[in-house]
């Protein structure tokens, strides 16, 4: 249960990390963000992209890796998660509130991925 767990977290991560690398614009879009530079679309693909695919690996080393490390680095993702997901609940405190999608669904998205993810760290 933990690889498919693991597994299937990673490839959400490798899945945006790709998308994020080659159109920028497109995952931007629905928050609303301008990517109209060249220093904008590599944030996005430093943040989004890059991240999301050292995530992705992190994740695949720890469902399928023989050392100790494979539940600290579990639980760093997992808590990573939930803190993504914090981020957007402190937002909707301190800001006005915002529609379902993208913030909610992402929202879900971080909070279910973290209780997957820490439940089988």
């Amino acid at each position: 249960m933990r690889t498919v767990v693991l597994s299937l977290v990673a490839v959400l991560f490798a899945g945006m990390g790709l998308y994020a690398l080659a159109v920028p614009a497109a995952l931007a879009r629905p928050f609303g963000m301008s990517v109209a530079t060249a220093v904008s679309r590599a944030e996005i693909r430093a943040v989004y992209g890059g991240f999301g695919l050292a995530v992705a690996g992190v994740l695949f080393w720890s469902a399928f890796g023989a050392d100790d490390l494979r539940s600290g680095a579990a639980l760093t993702v997992g808590f990573a998660l939930a803190g993504m997901a914090g981020g957007r609940i402190i937002s909707r405190l301190v800001d006005s509130g915002t529609r379902f999608y993208p913030n909610w669904f992402y929202c879900l998205i971080e909070l279910g991925g973290a209780a997957l993810v820490l439940g089988v760290a």
